[in-house]
């Protein structure tokens, strides 16, 4: 089956779940690691496993839960992924971008990312939430590889402004007003599941990353191809420096993830509601 045929299954099944709400969400949320508790304010929300949609893949990562979340959050109809899958589970980047193309098929404007990272700039500590304001692709894949369906976008999608630069200056304005600490930086993205080299660290701090991650760069190619409006946060999990790398411990990077989780929900719900 092809990725348009993929894509109406899985919002036709959806919207037979929605049913009498008559749900016409706007913005398309995507929660990263530590940071399913935003899902729990979503009202009158319907739920549904991600094993239950057609053609969704399901995450293996015990920190993301791998349901769809659907209601009200700051008065803004919204879909909330809690959990996401990642290339290194062995899905193609077609499984792991299908979310965002089916959260546009019911009728998204705006997508939100999030995600956990580690920390290569110098000035950044763990427990920063970064806003991404661009990235670098250095998985060596990219979702749009193949043949090109015009129906989901253009062939050559310009990544001019991959996050959205009104959402960016809307983002830096509400983390002042409400005293929210707020690093903004270039995420780079591999492909995982192995941590990096202390030469790769070093690399990745000459080409200008100020964190890695293993995951949203696919996602924000496939929004930029849909033609959503994106913005991304990130979460310092811990401190990459190359001259002073040590043993990750993962039970600690989730716990800080956790500890972040507080304010970047509040500024997330400011976002959504503003934005």
């Amino acid at each position: 089956m092809d990725l348009y045929n993929k894509i109406n299954e899985a919002s036709s099944y959806i919207k037979t779940k929605i049913g009498k709400n008559n749900t016409k969400p706007t913005w398309g949320i995507i929660l990263g690691t530590g940071l399913g508790a935003l899902a729990k304010e979503v009202k009158n929300s319907i739920k549904i496993p991600y094993s239950k949609i057609p053609h969704f893949a399901s995450s293996k990562v015990d920190s993301h839960k791998g349901e769809l979340v659907i209601g009200t959050l700051e008065e803004k109809q919204v879909i909330v992924m809690e959990g996401r899958c990642h290339f290194y589970e062995g899905y193609s980047l077609e499984d792991v971008t299908l979310p965002v193309r089916v959260m546009k098929a019911l009728g998204i404007k705006k997508l939100l990312v999030s995600n956990a990272s580690g920390g290569i700039n110098a000035q950044f500590s763990a427990g920063d939430i970064m806003l991404i304001e661009d990235h670098i692709n250095l998985m060596g894949v990219n979702p749009l590889i193949g043949s090109n369906d015009e129906r989901l976008g253009v062939r050559f999608p310009d990544m001019i402004e991959p996050y959205n630069q009104k959402l960016i200056k809307l983002a830096e304005k509400l983390a002042l007003e409400n005293k929210i600490k707020l690093q903004k930086g270039v995420y780079s993205a591999m492909t995982g599941p192995c941590l990096e080299t202390r030469a790769e660290y070093r690399m990745l701090k000459i080409l200008g990353a100020d964190v890695i991650g293993m995951s949203t760069v696919p996602e924000v190619i496939v929004a930029v191809h849909a033609g959503l409006k994106t913005i991304g946060f990130s979460i310092v999990t811990d401190e990459c420096f190359p001259d002073a790398l040590k043993p990750v411990d993962i039970a600690k990077i989730i716990a800080t993830a956790n500890g972040a989780e507080k304010k970047l929900r509040q500024l997330v719900k400011a976002v959504i509601q503003k934005g």
